[in-house]
């Protein structure tokens, strides 16, 4: 793929961010996850327009990434490559999914991002000593309930960092599954974030060891979610 990105895609995220050296790069990367997407299925996402939206909502959490960082389910790369481009951290992504971990190495390497990718499944990464509770913040995109991305979340953040859950509405149930949840795993709901509509951004601050049999095995969090 030419280094030149699409000028459509630029255009339309001018707007997220002031940097033109950004821009080019979030375009570039945009365009790299399209043209995977015609070789297999990396995103729901199939327009430069829907592209650019999911790279714009992966910008707002950078506020409040912190180093180390990790991103939990990254998929195609949302948010982490958009954090990684606009902030220039090192990222840790896991992703189960062969093809889309590879997809991500490749757009690691092709935009000079420093991180890795851990193709396993995040109740395995979860359990890893080199892993669990080594970072600052981790992100986790919308991939179950809430209690539950808190629960393959929050065993890899350390004790006074952060997970950062990206949501749509939170209701009062949603989110005292959630309180009741984070105090079972170590830690508390600190905040609600409200963007746009009914993007929201949830902040959980870690302050205690997750207990040792968290995350539960393969499965289990998205079937029996804590505390729902």
């Amino acid at each position: 793929m030419a280094e030149t990105p699409p000028a459509d895609l630029e255009r339309l995220l001018t707007d997220a961010c002031a940097d033109p050296e950004v821009v080019r790069r979030l375009a570039l990367y945009g365009a790299l996850v399209l043209e995977a997407n015609r070789r297999f299925n990396v995103t729901g996402a199939k327009s430069e327009s829907e592209i650019a939206g999911h790279i714009t909502d992966s910008l707002s959490v950078v506020p409040y990434v912190r180093a180390p960082y990790i991103d939990v389910g990254s998929g195609a790369g949302f948010p982490a490559i958009p954090v990684a481009i606009a902030t220039g951290l090192e990222v840790t992504m896991i992703e189960a999914t062969v093809k889309k971990a590879r997809l991500l190495e490749e757009i690691l390497d092709r935009l000079a991002l420093r991180g890795r990718v851990v193709a396993e499944r995040a109740e395995t990464a979860g359990h890893r000593l080199d892993l669990r509770e080594r970072f600052a913040s981790g992100t986790c995109r919308a991939v179950a309930t809430a209690s539950a991305t808190a629960e393959l979340l929050l065993p890899l953040i350390a004790i006074g960092g952060a997970g950062i859950l990206q949501r749509g509405r939170v209701d009062e149930t949603e989110r005292t599954s959630l309180e009741d949840a984070a105090l079972v795993l170590g830690a508390r709901l600190d905040e609600v974030v409200a963007l746009g509509g009914e993007r929201r951004i949830v902040l959980v601050k870690k302050e205690r060891v997750t207990p040792p049999r968290f995350p539960r095995r393969s499965g289990v969090a998205q079937k029996r979610p804590l505390c729902s």
